[in-house]
């Protein structure tokens, strides 16, 4: 039986327990199932299990990332039979800790990030790396004590520098919330039947249509990128990306997608090339799955770009 799994992301002070708590009581929530709440931090707030009216409700709580392990969390479970999981994660802690751990029957169901929007930005100046993990595969991303002197477009530019995803929503202090409405128009033109991408907008562009591949469907692209190649790659196939920085150094990764050309084998590893393709979603040897499979017309061989690494500007 598959677990579902609800995790609240965010830094000390976010606001996470008293969301939790909030939604804990909310009718539209509350049942009948064992519920496993863990606990990785513990701020001045505390859990009242008796306000409740919904099933048992146990609490754990996990002091360090290193215990975060798939035979621990399996046994908290099984300890009380809980049918669905509620997790109060540590900010400081990389989510990749928690993902990894997950028994095999854990699915992430909602993630949520909370944000305090008095201290958000400097959180976002000092330690973007931690804020970017968190918002990653948030779903939904809550800035709380909000107010009409707040500078809503910085909070949204944090957001939308990692994810076009994600919903955002800023809560007054009387408990109202208002919905982010504030257009992101792409910088280019998505409804082209023909794509050219910018050298500097490889970024956002790699990004949207990774995370809303069937709107690129049958597009036909241009862009440079670099190639990547090698042995075990089936014959006619290569691989173009860029290498693409999302918020430091530390986070600098080969973007890529696979390529169909008749000519593949004329390319070397690292060569710079324009291609023009059509964007086909499909299964592949190289995804093992259906992923996005650039059926090349045409390769231009050329130059590194004036900025090599890719970015979100």
């Amino acid at each position: 039986m598959d677990i579902p799994v609800y995790l609240f992301t965010g830094f000390l002070d976010a606001g996470k327990t008293k969301f939790i708590d909030e939604t804990l009581a909310d009718p539209r929530f509350e049942s009948k199932e064992p519920t496993l709440l863990l606990l990785c931090e513990e701020g001045e707030e505390e859990y009242d299990l008796n306000k409740y009216s919904g099933g048992k409700i146990v609490i754990e709580v996990i002091d360090e990332e290193a215990d975060l392990t798939p035979e621990l969390l399996a046994m908290l479970q099984k300890k009380c039979g809980a049918t669905r999981v509620i997790v109060e994660y540590n900010g400081m802690w990389q989510l990749t800790s928690f993902y990894n751990a997950m028994p095999e029957s854990w699915i992430i169901y909602q993630e949520f990030m909370l944000m305090d929007s008095t201290t958000a930005v400097t959180y976002n100046a000092n330690m973007r790396s931690l804020v970017v993990d968190k918002l990653n595969d948030a779903e939904l991303v809550i800035f709380n004590r909000f107010t009409n002197s707040t500078d809503k477009m910085a909070l949204h530019k944090i957001v939308r520098g990692i994810s076009r995803r994600a919903d955002i929503a800023y809560e007054y202090e009387d408990g109202s919330v208002a919905y982010d409405d504030i257009e992101d128009p792409l910088p280019f033109d998505i409804n082209a039947d023909f794509i050219e991408i910018a050298d500097r907008d490889f970024a956002i562009w790699y990004r949207d249509m990774t995370e809303e591949l069937p709107k690129y469907n049958g597009k036909t692209v241009k862009f440079k990128g670099i190639v990547a190649k090698n042995s075990d790659m089936p014959k006619g196939s290569f691989v173009i990306g860029r290498h693409v920085m999302t918020c430091c150094a530390d986070d600098i990764t080969y973007s890529g997608i696979v390529c169909d050309w008749s000519g593949a084998e004329t390319l070397n590893q690292r060569d710079w090339i324009i291609i023009t393709a059509k964007i086909e979603l499909k299964k592949h040897k190289m995804y093992g799955k259906k992923g996005p499979v650039l059926t090349v017309s045409e390769v231009i061989r050329t130059s590194a770009p004036e900025q090599e690494l890719a970015t979100f500007y």
